[in-house]
């Protein structure tokens, strides 16, 4: 089945997915993944971008119950990383390079506006569906919502560029409508997990180089609310993986693939937003 472009941001470059035959039912099959690489865009982040501090954080507490599976964030990686061409990840990716566009696009005030009411229907539905489940409440009040913030910034760009604010997308609507009917049960709720990380911890990685790259072009060097965080940045992710690989230290082989899984859905979720600042998603 083909599957439509998603992009993945990695914090020193630009990469745009397409994954061609995602469906392993192990960990060991995501090791083969196909996808194309767009190096001609400066939009691009990871959440893989620095992974290597969750593989050191669930060391810290490893008990001999989880020792027989890698830290989750460690696994959910190596599949990111496959997904890199040679030029990104020299020793694992995996991705074909096709030729560059003719044309590069260059995101207009309108286009970013929709960029952040798109994001902002995502990150409410992710915010509700946390305060929702119980399994999830040790995500509540986490410090990586974004919802007021995107709330202040989409008021601020309609007021300074007199522009009305959009109702959102298709690719904000679709995404946020996938999440909110992901969890039937506590066992889709490491499928919601690969969500939760790939989105938040774009953001905190590559999205953060986005903001200042539409900050230059776009808004004379202003700096968004979407873009701030009340506490340390490092401090704050390390906080939240802790809680992510303690979630997962209960899950069985076949729901820690259902994490690894979901891989393709979440960067084509938030690959179809981030298509406002490429031209890759029409309002």
């Amino acid at each position: 089945m083909k599957l439509p472009i998603a992009l993945l941001f990695t914090a020193g470059s630009a990469t745009a997915f397409v994954p061609s035959s995602f469906a392993p039912s192990s960990y060991s099959r995501h090791l083969a993944i196909k996808s194309v690489f767009y190096k001609n865009s400066v939009l691009c982040m990871s959440a893989e971008t620095d992974v290597a501090e969750s593989a050191a954080i669930a060391d810290k507490d490893t008990d001999a119950t989880t020792l027989e599976f890698p830290p989750i964030l460690q696994e959910l990686r190596d599949v990111a990383m496959r997904l890199h061409t040679r030029e990104q990840a020299p020793r694992e990716g995996q991705a074909e390079a096709p030729k560059k566009p003719a044309e590069p696009f260059v995101p207009t005030q309108a286009d970013y506006l929709q960029f952040l009411v798109d994001s902002y229907v995502v990150y409410v539905a992710l915010e509700e569906i946390v305060n929702e489940v119980d399994a999830l409440a040790p995500f509540r009040n986490s410090g990586l919502e974004r919802t007021q913030g995107l709330e202040k910034d989409i008021q601020y760009m309609c007021q300074r560029f007199d522009l009305l604010r959009p109702e959102a997308g298709k690719a904000g609507s679709m995404y946020a409508a996938q999440l909110k009917n992901m969890i039937k049960s506590d066992d889709d709720i490491p499928e919601f997990m690969c969500h939760y990380y790939n989105f938040y911890f774009a953001h905190l990685a590559g999205g953060r180089m986005i903001g200042k790259q539409m900050s230059k072009l776009l808004l004379d060097g202003e700096a968004l609310e979407f873009y701030k965080w009340g506490e340390n940045v490092n401090e704050l992710k390390d906080s939240v993986k802790g809680k992510i690989e303690e979630l997962a230290k209960g899950w069985s082989r076949k729901e820690r693939d259902s994490c690894i899984d979901a891989t393709a859905a979440a960067f084509m979720g938030g690959g179809a937003i981030n298509g406002y600042l490429y031209g890759g998603s029409p309002h």
